[in-house]
């Protein structure tokens, strides 16, 4: 059964997943010179923008136009560092959802089981048409504003000189290249992440439907309990695995944000202030999105304790009992998916950040004036 397939052809496009089909050793090389082309892709054009800070900015204005840039791509290359090193761990956290008893069995648990992939495709078709469109108007704009005036989208220091046309050109798509390989780095990790947590929400469901079966025909407890065991793994893993792409998430989105409120309230509407709000709309998208479904996922494991206290379980015999009050026990704390080991991620957390960054904001405003 399909687990994120959308999100996995977002993977293979970044570079980050090798097609199953691709299983002749020409292709394998293939694949790892691509993957080593993106690599080198956005690490150049993170270095040339790292290289301009460094040697060429010498105003507030500029830097802030940089930094604004910068900070989103280091976000892009920790999270593609990230996706390379954790295949391993990408396909144990699929062979729990697709291997007994997490797998879903019955026709209602397969039902349940598409509901909540499908919400989620839909979710990541929507966010990767928000990217895509930042992307198409950031070039749209600088097609009609920079490219005329010989002039890159973004600012960068190259070690030589590019007057000439055909030079300009290559470092203008070069640019444009990254931009759009960037978002398609955040689309899949994002989506990977979030998909994995709405389907420790999906366990959760499938595991209450089978609870209630269970109070009917009093057979299948243990493969429940087991499940619920698996349940708490597979969200254990999912934060192990990625806390620290989420700390990173939101430390450089606050600074994002911030400083990018600070760069359009001194400018006026113009290519470049569009720019911004379109990259600062991206960041607080990718900040809810994980707020939104560790909030979900904290829900439904608080949910589940007041499912079962809705169920006949007091009829079942004293052994059914136990494994029962275990299961609920367990679930007296729920879930709580963390980042830095410390903030949790849910909507009070969205919350702060915001207030966190309109303060910031607020701070270099009244320091310019």
């Amino acid at each position: 059964m399909g687990i994120l397939e959308f999100t996995f052809q977002m993977l293979t496009i970044c570079g980050c997943w090798q097609p199953e089909s691709w299983t002749s050793v020409y292709k394998r090389i293939i694949y790892r010179v691509y993957t080593v082309l993106v690599i080198l892709l956005i690490n150049s054009f993170v270095l040339s923008q790292f290289m301009d800070i460094i040697l060429i900015v010498d105003n507030t204005d500029d830097f802030c136009d940089n930094f604004c840039v910068l900070l989103p791509m280091i976000i892009v290359c920790y999270k593609l560092f990230s996706l390379l090193t954790s295949h391993r761990n990408i396909i144990k956290l699929t062979d729990i959802l697709n291997k007994e008893p997490c797998k879903p069995l019955k026709p209602n648990e397969i039902k349940i089981h598409y509901k909540f992939d499908k919400g989620m495709q839909i979710n990541t078709f929507h966010y990767t048409a928000m990217c895509m469109v930042t992307c198409v108007i950031i070039t749209f704009t600088s097609l009609l504003t920079n490219f005329g005036e010989r002039k890159l989208t973004y600012r960068a220091w190259v070690p030589f000189e590019y007057s000439s046309m055909t030079l300009f050109c290559l470092l203008y798509i070069h640019q444009l290249i990254g931009l759009v390989m960037g978002a398609v780095v955040n689309i899949a990790c994002d989506s990977l992440i979030c998909g994995l947590l709405e389907h420790v929400c999906c366990q959760f469901e499938i595991l209450t439907y089978r609870l209630k079966r269970i109070m009917l025909h009093s057979d299948g407890l243990r493969n429940c309990v087991q499940q619920h065991c698996k349940i708490f793994k597979l969200a254990v893993l999912v934060n192990a695995n990625f806390r620290m792409v989420i700390t990173i998430q939101f430390i450089m989105s606050m600074f994002v944000v911030c400083f990018n409120l600070y760069v359009i309230s001194l400018s006026k509407l113009d290519s470049r202030c569009i720019r911004l709000a379109l990259f600062m709309g991206c960041m607080l998208t990718q900040i809810f999105v994980y707020c939104w479904y560790g909030n979900q996922v904290k829900l439904k494991s608080r949910q589940f304790i007041d499912n079962i206290f809705e169920m006949e379980w007091l009829t079942l015999d004293n052994n059914l009992k136990k494994s029962v009050i275990i299961m609920m026990e367990r679930t007296v704390m729920p879930i709580e998916i963390t980042s830095a080991y410390t903030i949790s991620v849910n909507l009070d957390s969205f919350m702060n950040i915001l207030k966190t960054s309109y303060s910031v904001y607020n701070l270099l405003k009244q320091m310019k004036e």
